[in-house]
């Protein structure tokens, strides 16, 4: 298959060459499922050394055309079942000059052409390697968007030489040559790209690729495939812990399990059912320049500091105030270490060896996530916007993202460990924590979004009874908002933002939402009345 993959992208390169014009520093957009075309075109265009912008094919109309323009491509190669989605921004794009290719034969839609049908007539002959002659190791190999958790997503440049860093995970966690790597995670981001896809081709591993995550299918896929290696993601593995148990559990080749966001009691669970497999859970952004992989196989722990790596890739957890939104700085107007055991907001120094490329045509978000005068004047470190901890045995754990921890009653309350906590009920399946304003209180008071188990119905009572045996006063969520699914990333990010403008108001939100009643030791449905009492200060919060 490494040979037709190379003919493919060999005829694939030279369409695009004759009927598109691309040529050597261009950028082109795909807008593209998991399918193996994807691959074959993005080597293609980096054979024409091009780069190419990896389009999530979810999004519509204005976060579309925002993604398009952020690249500055002027060609868009199209998958055909996402003509629709192309058709609704055609008008803008064919007004700035993009030429559009839709992966069909036959396509009636002025504006558009075919491409399917000139690859097909295209040569496989190798193509020469001065079309790509000044591509350097700093020239962008591609341009990876963040999830947008807040906000319209920012297109990170991949350097080639970033992208050969992310490549090499693979080798790191122990994947060998003879390796069979199981990709069900969206090509257009990071981890199935990069970690995935072409850390697969730096290992010459085979690839097993998935259109799109399964849980129910996802052991008969490893099972039919001989998956030894599997990624993850997110909420992926709490997903896979829910399916229904069997017997065959445990009867897979899966060996190596890479990826990140895996919750500890997650992490346990999914050990004791389907045996043992090597868990890499590990740290990174995908514009950041500093990663971290948990080797030691510690519950719950990202990485671990070692003094080398430190040396090599200079990087800090800062104290950071959560009330203003910005590092704590001494008299000197340095930031300062956080304690050992203590949250801090993590940040690497930016360096010759560890860049930071930024957003591609945004300076002003670029800067945003530049710190100066950390430790030192002078200094200029990235921001991950990431709050970590370091424990008494030097490993590193996750804690929440800023904007997500937030203050009550004087507290820190983090959101994710309110989220295990909610979720270690049986009757609740998902749960998204947040923090909303009310009118006369200093801070956030906390909310929470959340999923129920198929035929469950929500009880109050029990529910009060949970948090109450677990939680401390200030970190009790004062409102539940029961949905039928949580709105999340394509790589299962949940979404805060727009739970956080809905609030609280029973006329404003659909959702069924209860509050917590001391008085009555439970949680009680919010009508309009008792929401006007608590605006009005008349209820304790």
């Amino acid at each position: 298959m490494f040979h037709e993959t190379d003919r493919q992208s060999n005829r694939i390169a030279r369409a695009l060459r004759e009927h598109a014009g691309v040529r050597q520093g261009d950028t082109v957009a795909l807008l593209l499922g998991n399918e193996p075309v994807f691959l074959w075109t993005w080597l293609g265009l980096t054979k024409l050394g091009c780069s190419a912008a990896l389009l999530n094919y979810n999004l519509r109309s204005r976060s579309l055309l925002h993604c398009f323009s952020c690249c500055g491509a002027k060609v868009l190669l199209a998958a055909a079942e996402l003509r629709d989605a192309v058709e609704e921004v055609l008008p803008v794009l064919t007004e700035q000059g993009v030429t559009v290719f839709l992966f069909t034969e036959v396509c009636e839609t002025v504006g558009m052409e075919t491409l399917s049908d000139k690859i097909s007539l295209a040569s496989d002959t190798p193509l020469p390697s001065d079309l790509r002659a000044n591509v350097t190791f700093s020239s962008p190999a591609v341009y990876i968007y963040t999830s947008g958790t807040t906000g319209l997503p920012k297109a990170a440049v991949i350097s080639h030489q970033r992208l050969w860093t992310m490549s090499s995970l693979q080798s790191i966690v122990g994947v060998c040559s003879d390796d069979v790597v199981y990709v069900n995670l969206p090509l257009y981001h990071t981890a199935g790209f990069a970690l995935g896809f072409t850390g697969a081709i730096e290992r010459g591993a085979s690839l097993v690729l998935r259109n799109k995550f399964s849980a129910s299918q996802f052991w008969d896929d490893c099972r039919k495939y001989n998956v030894t290696v599997m990624q993850y993601i997110g909420e992926t593995m709490r997903y896979l812990c829910n399916t229904p148990k069997s017997p065959i559990d445990p009867v897979h080749n899966v060996r190596i399990a890479f990826g990140n966001g895996l919750r500890a009691d997650v992490w346990r669970d999914f050990l004791q059912r389907f045996g043992h497999v090597e868990i890499r859970e590990l740290y990174a952004a995908t514009e950041g320049n500093m990663s971290f992989i948990n080797y030691a196989g510690k519950i719950g722990a990202v990485g671990r500091v070692n003094p080398l790596h430190k040396r090599l890739f200079p990087f800090a957890v800062i104290q950071y105030d959560l009330e203003k939104e910005e590092p704590v700085r001494n008299a000197e107007g340095l930031c300062i270490e956080a304690p050992r055991g203590e949250t801090g907001l993590m940040v690497a120094r930016i360096t010759q060896k560890a860049p930071f490329s930024g957003y591609a045509r945004d300076l002003k978000q670029t800067e945003r996530k530049k710190l100066h005068d950390v430790l030192e004047k002078g200094d200029v470190y990235f921001n991950s916007g990431d709050l970590l901890m370091v424990d008494h045995d030097n490993f590193l754990y996750f804690q929440d993202r800023v904007g997500d921890t937030f203050r009550w009653k004087g507290e820190n309350v983090a959101t994710n460990e309110i989220s295990d906590i909610l979720t270690m009920m049986s009757s609740i399946t998902e749960a998204n924590v947040y923090g909303v304003k009310v009118p006369g209180h200093e801070g956030r008071v906390g909310m929470a979004a959340v999923t129920l188990q198929n035929g469950e119905a929500f009880d109050g009572s029990r529910v009060f009874s949970h948090v109450c045996a677990y939680l401390p006063a200030y970190a009790r969520p004062r409102f539940i908002r029961i949905q039928s699914a949580l709105e999340v990333t394509g790589t299962f990010k949940q979404m805060k933002v727009k739970l956080v403008e809905e609030g609280f108001s029973p006329d404003a939100v659909r959702d069924p939402i209860h509050f917590l009643d001391e008085r009555e030791k439970r949680y009680s449905p919010l009508t309009a009345d008792m929401h006007a009492a608590i605006l009005q200060g008349s209820v304790k919060l």
